[in-house]
């Protein structure tokens, strides 16, 4: 593949990703917020169907060996640090890196100062990562994957595990449907939830 369909075939990935991330409300700030607090799972729903199909279509291509797999090295260090600051970061602007242009093509104003710092982060990383590479052991511990520790080939665990996210899914769906979490508006703003009146005191005999 030449270098210039890679670039088309980039965009166009990326503008469908965008189309669903639009039409599954996924960018909605009070939906990201929602599911950081533990109150809404539509952005938790979404993820793992994309997880769950991501997995089967692996499964095809690398059962009929129409591809192979190159996994990243394992930086656990790397890993916990970053996610740590990355999910403050997401809770604090209501948005990711994945969600953010959507934010500023729906009309987010807000989104622009949050790219800008997502930016500045990465051009912050460039310069820290000499530094920060043996406390994080950027160097990492090789390449390790869940079909090498098994020794199970990886299109069985990935159909395994597509199979348990869709039961998780269902069973989700059935506990939280997700029209009562897209709310009125549907952007995940749900209306507050009643007081619960004070227990009636009981008197002492």
């Amino acid at each position: 593949m030449s270098v210039f369909a890679a670039i088309l075939l980039g965009l166009a990935m990326g503008a469908a990703f965008g189309f669903l991330l639009e039409k599954a409300r996924v960018f909605e700030p009070a939906v990201i917020l929602g599911q950081f607090q533990f109150r809404s799972f539509l952005m938790l729903r979404v993820f793992l169907a994309g997880v769950a199909a991501g997995l089967v279509v692996l499964a095809i291509m690398t059962g009929f060996g129409w591809v192979t797999l190159s996994p990243k090295a394992l930086l656990p260090m790397a890993d916990i640090a970053g996610g740590l600051v990355l999910g403050i970061g997401i809770a604090l602007a209501g948005a990711c890196p994945g969600t953010v242009l959507a934010q500023i093509g729906a009309g987010y104003k807000d989104a622009w100062f949050t790219l800008a710092g997502g930016i500045l982060g990465a051009l912050a990383f460039t310069y820290a990562e000499p530094s920060l590479r043996p406390v994080l052991d950027l160097a990492g511990q090789g390449k390790l994957t869940l079909d090498m520790v098994t020794g199970v080939p990886f299109w069985m665990l990935a159909s395994g595990f597509a199979a348990v996210l869709v039961l998780a899914l269902v069973a989700l769906e059935r506990w939280r449907p997700w029209r009562e979490e897209l709310g009125a508006e549907a952007d995940g703003l749900l209306p507050p939830q009643p007081a619960q009146p004070p227990a009636a005191a009981v008197p002492a005999e």
